[in-house]
């Protein structure tokens, strides 16, 4: 036994292998494997080969086998049961069809040492020569989508070589039990905080007339495009709101603001632009939906999201009533006609709807006139308080901006 292997064994990692129908390389598979641990549980998933007399070969591994196939995510969540029940810690995962190497199992070991609650991916190298198309292109999609639902910038979402700590799982419910599964897990761990990080590893695809895959292009990629649908609403709708009131309230807003004043990060025009921004978003009539759709815009446009959100309360409830009251006004000099509301009325959202073509077209005008008009004070004050604060062009501090810029985008 292999120092690593003894130090894999102390760590208590278990290697999982779901098979489906992968009897011509799942013999190899787990004869490399268990070069490096004796700690294997296959999950035969259906297969219809000779799928269960190759695991009866070997006696030194655990097999959950059951009749039906279901799906490679119902495969991987009954071995990480199995797992949790034998006192593992974590889990490698790792695919049967031979496209893996199991010499890249200790780069997940010295991994997990610096990064014990992580989620590690080993990470391909999808630029070499010999990558399916479809899977390139499943590749970049699946990347991009994860980055929108969580903000992470992840190089390989895909892989199946994965290793999980499973205490971060054990209490979980899984909603997917097919090739969507793995996603559903990095998304929903990664909301709770779990980092998500990686490890170069190599790739195998065997020649288009060899390969045996089982993604169906249409129906896997359908159910997988649903799922990052309704990840994306409500990662919208209620994750990065979540987030951001969490970080929000750690902190005064005067803090708040005097952080993002002084971010080397922002210049004076992001600011400006920010401030802006927020204060057209928090006049426009879409109330109840102003400060997340200005997050996310505010994300989308590369803005400074605190200072938006900052500004986009301009709408406080006590200064609702005077919104409205001047958006009415506005829209009756826009549209040239007389409302019989004024100021000693009773103004209410019901009065408001009762004057809604007025009103619309008065805060849209409203707010493109205050976010204008805030924005030129911004610059102002900015190019004030700011002269001296910004660093120079040749600082070490100018030039990480400049760094941390770049590898947000």
């Amino acid at each position: 036994m292999s120092q690593t292997t003894g130090s894999i064994e102390k760590l208590k990692v278990c290697i999982i292998i779901p098979a489906y129908n992968n009897a011509k390389t799942l013999k190899s598979v787990v004869e490399d494997v268990s070069r490096y641990s004796r700690n294997i549980i296959v999950v035969n998933d259906g297969s219809t080969d000779g799928t269960k007399e190759i695991l009866s070969e070997f006696s030194y591994i655990d097999v959950i086998s059951y009749e039906k196939n279901i799906g490679k995510g119902y495969a991987l969540s009954k071995g990480f049961e199995y797992a949790i029940e034998k006192g593992y810690k974590y889990a490698i995962t790792i695919d049967a069809d031979g496209q893996h190497f199991a010499d890249d199992i200790p780069l997940f070991y010295e991994k997990v040492l610096e990064e014990r609650d992580a989620v590690i991916i080993g990470a391909r190298n999808m630029t070499q020569d010999g990558i399916p198309e479809k899977s390139s292109f499943g590749h970049k999609f699946s990347n991009f989508w994860f980055r929108v639902e969580t903000g992470i910038k992840h190089p390989d979402t895909q892989s199946g070589f994965r290793l999980y700590p499973l205490n971060r799982i054990k209490d979980s419910k899984w909603f997917t039990v097919k090739y969507e599964f793995e996603i559903e897990v990095i998304v929903r761990l990664a909301w709770k905080g779990v980092k998500i990080t990686y490890v170069p590893i190599k790739v195998y695809y065997a020649p288009k007339e060899e390969r045996i895959s089982h993604f169906r292009p249409f129906v896997d990629f359908t159910r997988i495009s649903i799922l990052n649908t309704l990840f994306v609403i409500f990662a919208f709708l209620y994750i990065k709101p979540r987030d951001f009131t969490k970080a929000a309230f750690r902190k005064s807003v005067k803090q708040h603001f005097n952080e993002q004043i002084n971010n080397p990060k922002f210049s004076n025009l992001n600011l400006t632009l920010s401030v802006a921004f927020g204060v057209f978003m928090g006049i426009i009539p879409i109330w109840g939906y102003q400060l997340v759709s200005a997050i996310f815009l505010a994300h989308v446009l590369k803005l400074n999201k605190v200072i938006v959100a900052i500004a986009a309360n301009i709408s406080l409830p006590p200064i609702i009533p005077f919104i409205l009251f001047v958006s009415v006004k506005t829209g009756e000099l826009v549209l040239g006609v007389k409302t019989e509301l004024d100021f000693h009325s009773d103004i209410t959202f019901e009065v408001i709807k009762s004057l809604l073509k007025v009103y619309v077209v008065g805060s849209i005008v409203l707010a493109i006139l205050l976010s204008v008009f805030s924005g030129l004070i911004s610059l102002l004050l900015l190019s004030v308080y700011r002269k001296n604060e910004m660093p120079s062009p040749y600082s070490d501090s100018y030039r990480n901006s400049r760094r941390d810029r770049k590898e947000d985008e």
